[in-house]
């Protein structure tokens, strides 16, 4: 039984009412036409989220760096409480953590970016080869 099968026999059949779409797709009738279901994509998003993870990395680095300067002169002024420890402990594990978000946000900016090219290409391929199929004999429209 395949997959779809199963799903069909436990929820029953879906109408065009109750039919989830992606957002980036329009619901219709019918491969390649307008409105017709197909996923659409642009390399706008995909660069744009590049950029907020560039963004956010570097906010991210910004903010990591100031908490050792925040806390110049605390542990002289500070000496022999046991808060001490516990704040030292506390500043160490902030660093950590941002320093895992700004690794994580600068692998994504970089493969999110790529995506954006992959797509641009994709589609200026794409059109090349059919810009070439609706040429007239001897007329090369690309």
């Amino acid at each position: 039984m395949s997959p779809s099968q199963r799903w069909q026999d436990m929820f029953g059949t879906v109408d065009d009412d109750t039919r989830m779409n992606l957002a980036s797709t329009d619901p219709g009738v019918g491969p390649g036409a307008p409105g017709s279901g197909n996923l659409k994509h642009s390399e706008g998003p995909w660069s744009s989220a590049s950029g907020t993870a560039g963004a956010v990395r570097t906010s991210t680095e910004t903010s990591r760096s100031a908490l050792g300067p925040g806390h110049e002169g605390v542990s002289s002024g500070a000496a022999g409480l046991s808060a001490l420890v516990a704040l030292t402990a506390v500043r160490r594990s902030w660093e950590d953590r941002l320093a895992s978000v700004r690794d994580e946000c600068e692998a994504l900016q970089g493969t999110l970016l790529a995506v954006a090219k992959e797509m641009g290409e994709t589609d200026a391929s794409v059109k090349s080869s059919l810009a070439s199929i609706d040429a007239k004999p001897g007329e090369d429209k690309r």
